[in-house]
């Protein structure tokens, strides 16, 4: 699977997309992820990206002729399922969108900072408007490394346990039940008998039972 995401501070996902899991999933050539600096579409000698809103107000805008420049030359390199645009509007990143995006093949993903970027992008080009929660960040670097993650890990061979990521939080819609791990007492403290029966229905059944009992304390939304 293929990522472009559209940055003018690329330098900010160096770290994210250099270690773990993505790390790996590049060197696999599982996923592509290219980072593209928006300044280098820019068409002003000082290389500029954004200017004052139309109305007036405080903060600049990122303008619309660097972003459908980069969008456009992508687009003609290839097919692209979605043009996403990290923004704190857009709909709240789940589970479920992970799993769907997951299933396709080219992603561009643009990046906004200071005041926003110029309508005319989000209603010529962005397919998708994502949002990783009801927060404001100084860019869409970080939000757009997130979904990256949240898509990449589901991918067939990402994984070594591709059986893990079926059982996160969130997937069937319920948060993950406790886990644990050796020594199995530890400061008086024992891991549940049934984790150590060898009893794998019954473990599941356990599980099970955990799982709705977390989701029903901590998000009950979720059982709506």
């Amino acid at each position: 699977m293929r990522f472009d995401i559209i940055s003018v501070l690329p330098g900010l996902l160096d770290s994210p997309f250099a270690h773990s899991i993505l790390q790996r999933a590049q060197k696999k050539g599982i996923a592509e992820i290219h980072v593209h600096n928006l300044r280098d579409f820019s068409s002003n000698k000082h290389k500029n990206v954004d200017d004052y809103p139309y109305g007036g107000g405080s903060g600049m805008v990122m303008s619309i002729e660097p972003f459908a420049a980069c969008i456009e030359k992508l687009q003609a390199e290839r097919q692209y399922d979605e043009v996403v645009f990290m923004t704190p509007d857009g709909e709240t990143l789940n589970q479920t969108m992970a799993n769907q995006l997951s299933l396709g093949k080219n992603v561009i993903i643009l990046c906004g900072h200071y005041k926003g970027i110029d309508q005319r992008i989000r209603d010529l080009y962005v397919t998708k408007e994502i949002s990783i929660g009801d927060y404001v960040l100084s860019g869409g670097e970080l939000p757009a490394a997130v979904l990256v993650d949240s898509i990449v890990r589901l991918i067939p061979g990402v994984l070594s346990d591709e059986t893990s990521a079926l059982s996160d939080s969130f997937q069937g819609e319920l948060l993950d039940a406790p886990v644990y791990t050796r020594p199995a007492e530890w400061r008086g403290i024992r891991v549940p008998e049934i984790l150590l029966s060898g009893d794998q229905a019954k473990i599941n059944n356990w599980r099970h039972e955990k799982a709705l009992e977390r989701t029903m304390k901590r998000r009950p939304d979720l059982l709506e």
